[in-house]
């Protein structure tokens, strides 16, 4: 399954290729941990092989389906971003650096699945609710909005004695 989301390194001659790739539910089923469960994207890999190193440009677009943090109902966000990795040729692997990873020269190929994983989740917003329709309103569900405005605690607008003292004194000087 990880050659689904990998470019051939072996034979792959100098100068620019670029890869395509469907990521879906099989994409996201590989990770169990995965807060994201559904999706409909595609990657476009522009990879530019100099005898180095791989420049590489990552750009993916589609939508994931998420669970909206107001009303916990499902809905499709947008995604669409681009994202850069530099792939450098060494005795031994080494990803520690998110935006470059250096791969032994023998390696025959780049596996991309991970790296595809992560940016897509670290281009999710932090918060995750309903978009607004035309009218500038909440499309999240109606009864679960009516029933967080039923428990939502008001303010209290009677004065405590207690603290009308403290107000007195700090008044008086």
């Amino acid at each position: 399954m990880s050659g689904l989301y990998a470019i051939p390194l072996s034979g792959l001659k100098g100068g620019r290729h670029t890869f395509d790739f469907e990521i879906n539910k099989e994409f996201f089923d590989l990770f169990e941990e995965s807060e994201i469960k559904e999706g409909e994207l595609t990657a476009v890999v522009e990879a530019e092989k100099i005898s180095t190193h791989i420049d590489m440009i990552i750009r993916i677009s589609g939508r994931v389906r998420l669970c909206c943090d107001r009303c916990l109902e499902m809905f499709y966000y947008p995604l669409e971003f681009e994202s850069l990795l530099l792939v450098k040729f060494g005795a031994v692997r080494d990803d520690s650096d998110p935006e470059i990873i250096t791969i032994p020269q023998d390696e025959h190929v780049l596996d991309l699945k991970q790296y595809l994983y992560e940016f897509i989740h670290l281009n999710l917003p932090i918060q995750r609710i309903h978009p607004d329709d035309e009218k500038g309103e909440s499309t999240c569900d109606p009864s679960m909005i009516q029933k967080l405005r039923e428990h939502l605690v008001g303010e209290e607008n009677e004065n405590d004695p207690r603290w009308d003292e403290l107000k007195r004194l700090m008044n008086d000087n």
